[in-house]
Parts: C-alpha cells; structure tokens; sequence
C-alpha cells in the first residue's frame, strides 16, 4: 500500500465520527472531513480541513476524496429516513476508481447477516427483529454489502457494530468473524479499531464484527 498521510472522512461529525476523526489526528494523519454546517461546528484538532458539503452531491464527494490515500465512512442517517448507503458507497467507489484510491473501511450494524456467519440464537433474534422493524434498512446494507463483494478490486473492510455507547474507550476490543461478541462498545474504542485498520490488512474484503 502506498504512504498514507491523508484521510478522508464521512460522517465525521456522528457519534462516532468525531472520535475517528481526533484519534487519526493523533495517529498523525491529516484528515479531509465532509460537513454539510460547519458553523455548527465544536472546536476541532489542527489537522482537520473542513470541506462544506453534502454526502448526496457528487462535487462535493470528489472535492473531499481528492488528495486523499485511505476513505473511512462512517455515515449515518435517521433510522426512518430513506435508505441511503449503498448509494452512498457507490457513489464514492466510484469517485475512488477515478482517484486510484485503493482503501476504503466503512462501518454497519450488527443485524447485517452474512452468508458465513454462524450467530447465537440471541444475535439471530435481534437481527429477525430488526428484519421485521427496520426491513428497508437492513435491505439496503444487504444491497451494500452485496456491492463490496462486486468491488474487490478496492481494499474495503466493513465493520459490524453492537451497539454504541459514549463512554471513555477501554482498550479491550473483542473481534471475531462470524458473531459478535458482545452487545455494546464505546465509540472510543470502534475509533481505534478503524484507525488500526488503515495499515492493517487482515480484514481486506471481509466483515468483521467488534464489541467490548
């Protein structure tokens, strides 16, 4: 993988995003993030240049991605919205071709099901509820995930998620494969994990879930 020094970010003022942010800043990365208010801003590290924009507005994706080597997505939207992300992966797969941007690690929810999984009849009840509630939803990351697997050609990692809670990190991430393995992490720690990820390679085109 060539030199990475700068990265991009979506979604980087969400409850997780911000963390990903700061945690690369002082992993010593320059990072590009896209915010649609930047008036609404808190005080950010040095280091963050703020692109104003939408994450529906091609223009805007590309001005971001521009000058970047790594893209970390971790965008989110309101749970009764219109579905969104596989047309935003899309379209910044799209922008990374025509940028030779070769990494890319977004994150999802833990009730996405796999065809090698091998989930607890808890975590295979949860992820029935979450059908049956939220069917739209989950039927878009479906069709995300159903992209990356036609896109191999970028290095993606997807990170599956528990659920988030807005505690000091812990330093005790467990990962695993097929099942999660636990019901919470802190968005301290998933902003460590996905920082660890930028150089590692050991989950190139696959899903891992991480929990505390």
């Amino acid at each position: 993988m060539d030199k990475i020094n700068t990265i991009a970010i979506i979604g980087g003022t969400g409850k997780v995003g911000r963390y990903i942010a700061t945690k690369a800043v002082q992993s010593g990365y320059q990072v590009k993030m896209l915010v649609r208010n930047p008036g609404n801003l808190t005080p950010i590290e040095n280091g963050i240049k703020i692109i104003q924009g939408d994450v529906h507005n091609l223009q805007d994706l590309k001005k971001l991605l521009a000058g970047t080597q790594i893209v970390i997505n971790a965008f989110g939207q309101p749970v009764k919205a219109e579905p969104l992300y596989s047309k935003v992966t899309k379209n910044v797969f799209t922008l990374m071709d025509d940028l030779q941007i070769k990494r890319y690690i977004g994150v999802t929810g833990g009730s996405l099901t796999i065809e090698q999984d091998r989930k607890s009849l808890l975590n295979k009840i949860g992820a029935t509820l979450f059908k049956i509630f939220l069917s739209k939803l989950l039927a878009d990351k479906q069709k995300e995930w159903h992209f990356l697997l036609d896109h191999k050609h970028i290095e993606w990692t997807l990170i599956r998620l528990p659920f988030v809670v807005d505690e000091e990190a812990t330093d005790a991430i467990k990962e695993h494969l097929t099942d999660m393995p636990g019901s919470k992490i802190t968005n301290q720690d998933i902003a460590a994990f996905i920082i660890k990820q930028v150089k590692d390679q050991t989950y190139i085109h696959q899903a891992p879930f991480i929990a505390n």
